[in-house]
């Protein structure tokens, strides 16, 4: 085999190697956000009924993150363990939103730090955040609804529809044809 043909073609190989490992990483976060903003709401919900309850924010993380499962509640875990290493508990709560990189976190962990540097009842702000994720959930499904219904004309519009017509115009062609000498 010729020399620079085996460079360009293992040059191309380890290209299309590392793309293709991009693509595998980069689908692999985005399902990892996905079920982070599903489990999003259920624990915000659980943090609410914790503080209503009478438990401060650290209180409740730690028992919203012993009860729960799932990705959102290790990242949770991993801010507790920051906030008991010696940071503030806010600066721990952003240094997860900032590695997530979901919006919806961005803003209940803004939400939660005004709440708690303020003083503002965080058992109303940590619902309201989790009434917002959830109409931002449900916004979504409808957009991809529409999106599969108008996907799901084209079957509709090429396949069945002709079908139809053929089958109401063909007696009547046939007969035409037969009452024709």
């Amino acid at each position: 085999m010729n020399p620079v043909v085996a460079v360009v073609f293992a040059s191309s190989m380890a290209c299309a190697a590392a793309l293709a490992r991009d693509r595998v990483l980069t689908l692999a976060a985005d399902r990892r956000e996905e079920r982070m903003l599903q489990e999003f709401p259920t624990i915000a919900e659980l943090l609410a009924l914790a503080v209503a309850a009478g438990e401060g924010a650290v209180g409740s993380l730690e028992r919203v993150t012993r009860l729960t499962t799932g990705e959102l509640a290790a990242e949770l875990r991993r801010a507790l363990a920051d906030a008991r290493a010696g940071a503030s508990l806010v600066g721990a709560l952003e240094a997860m939103a900032r590695r997530t990189g979901v919006a919806a976190l961005s803003r209940f962990v803004d939400g939660m730090a005004i709440a708690i540097d303020r003083g503002t009842p965080l058992a109303d702000v940590l619902r309201a955040q989790a009434v917002d994720v959830r109409e931002e959930h449900r916004r979504r499904l409808l957009e991809i609804g529409g999106r599969k219904e108008i996907a799901m004309l084209v079957p509709v519009v090429f396949l069945v529809l002709p079908v139809t017509v053929v089958f109401a115009l063909f007696p009547g062609f046939y007969d035409l044809s037969l009452s024709v000498p």
